[in-house]
C-alpha cells in the first residue's frame, strides 16, 4: 500500500493561534517567468479560543463574485471578539482562475469543483483539492461555498443543501439554509456530484451549504447584499458568531429529478421565453436555438419536462449544443 505524498502546500498561518491572521496557502508553482515561484492563495484565520469551526469559502469557479466579494470584506471587518471557535476564510479557492476571470484555471484548464479528492503530486488544481480535502475540511464543522452562475448561467438568488442519506445531517443543512435567508432556498440536485467539493465534505460528514447568486459573470448590489447577510447568519446560527441571525423570508424550491435539467441541441443564437422566477408548465417553451448559418430555419424548441418555476437560464446569447438551456425547479409549501 503506498504511502500518500505530503501537499506541498505551505500555510503562512497558524490555524491554533488566536486573533487575526492574514496570510496565504503557497503552492510552488515552478514557470517560465518564475523559476522558483509560487501560487499565493490567500487565507484569513480568526480565531478567539475552542469552539466549532467554519470553512467559507468563494472563487471555487473563478468568474463567480459574490462569495469572493463577501469574504474578502468579512476577512477585513470580523471582529475576533465576537467569535467564540475559528473562521476559515478562502476568497478565491482556485486562485489562479479568480485572477483570469475564467471558470477553470488559466494554467491547466483544471475544473476545482471536479477536481476533489485531488493529488498532492498531481496538476496545480489537483494540488489545491487536495490540501483542502486533507488539511482544511478535516479542521471544520460546517463549510459553506459561495457559486454564482459564472458567465454561461443566471440563477435566482438561492442557498442550498443536499438531500443527503443522513437524515439528521440533511435536516441540520436545511437548518443553515434557512437561516442563511436568501430569497430562495433549494433542495438541490446535481447533474453529476462526482470530483465535488460538495461531495468531499458531505463523504466525512461535514455540514456543507452552497449558494447560486445570480451569475453573467459579474455580480449585483443585491445579490453581494444577500451574501454579506448570509454569510454572517450562517456563522450565528452555528454559534460561531455573537448575535441573531437576521431572518429574510424565503421560499423553498426542489429539483426533484433530471427532469429539471433542459439543453440545448443544436448551436445557435438563444432566445429566452420567460424570465427568472416566472411559473413554468410542462410542455412550455422555455427557450428557443436560432440558426446563424442562415436565414428561413425555423428555431429549435426547448420545452420544459415538468411544471414548477424557472430557476436558472443559459447567459451569453449565443449556444452551444450540449449547454445546460434552462433549470427548472418545483415551488415547496
Amino acid at each position: 500500500m503506498s504511502i500518500l505524498r505530503p501537499s506541498p502546500i505551505a500555510p503562512t498561518v497558524d490555524f491554533d493561534r488566536d486573533g487575526v491572521q492574514h496570510g496565504f496557502l503557497r503552492l510552488p508553482y515552478s514557470r517560465d517567468d518564475s523559476a522558483w515561484g509560487s501560487v499565493m492563495i490567500p487565507i484569513c484565520v480568526i480565531r478567539n479560543g475552542k469552539g466549532p469551526a467554519a470553512l467559507l469559502t468563494g472563487g471555487n469557479h473563478g468568474d463567480e463574485y459574490e462569495g469572493p466579494l463577501a469574504l474578502y470584506d468579512l476577512a477585513r471587518t470580523l471582529d475576533p471578539r465576537h467569535v467564540s471557535g475559528t473562521v476559515i476564510i478562502v476568497p478565491a479557492m482556485n486562485y489562479p482562475a479568480f485572477r483570469a476571470g475564467t471558470r477553470t484555471s488559466p494554467i491547466d484548464k483544471g475544473n476545482l469543483n471536479r477536481s476533489f479528492p485531488g493529488r498532492p503530486d498531481g496538476t496545480v488544481t489537483e494540488k489545491i483539492a487536495d490540501y483542502f480535502q486533507r488539511e482544511l475540511l478535516p479542521r471544520s464543522d460546517i463549510a459553506l461555498d459561495f457559486h454564482s452562475g459564472g458567465k454561461t448561467l443566471d440563477f435566482v438568488p438561492f442557498c442550498a443543501a443536499h438531500i443527503r442519506p443522513d437524515k439528521a445531517l440533511e435536516a441540520k443543512g436545511f437548518a443553515a439554509v434557512e437561516a442563511f435567508s436568501a430569497p430562495w432556498s433549494m433542495k438541490m440536485l446535481e447533474i453529476d456530484a462526482v470530483g465535488m467539493f460538495d461531495t468531499a465534505a458531505e463523504d466525512m460528514g461535514k455540514l456543507f451549504i452552497t449558494t447560486e447568486l445570480g451569475g453573467g459573470g459579474t455580480s449585483r448590489a443585491e445579490t453581494v447584499r444577500i451574501a454579506r447577510r448570509g454569510v454572517l447568519n450562517v456563522l450565528r446560527h452555528a454559534g460561531i458568531v455573537s448575535g441573531a441571525v437576521e431572518k429574510r423570508p424565503t421560499q423553498w424550491l426542489d429539483m426533484p429529478s433530471g427532469d429539471c435539467f433542459c439543453f440545448a441541441e443544436d448551436d445557435g443564437m438563444i432566445e429566452t421565453m420567460i424570465d427568472l422566477g416566472e411559473p413554468v408548465e410542462k410542455g412550455q417553451v422555455l427557450a428557443r436555438i436560432h440558426s446563424i448559418g442562415r436565414t428561413g430555419v425555423a428555431p429549435q424548441e426547448i420545452t420544459a419536462k415538468m411544471s414548477g418555476m424557472l430557476a436558472a437560464r443559459h447567459f451569453p446569447g449565443l449556444a452551444k449544443a450540449g449547454d445546460c438551456a434552462a433549470v427548472v425547479a418545483v415551488l415547496v409549501g
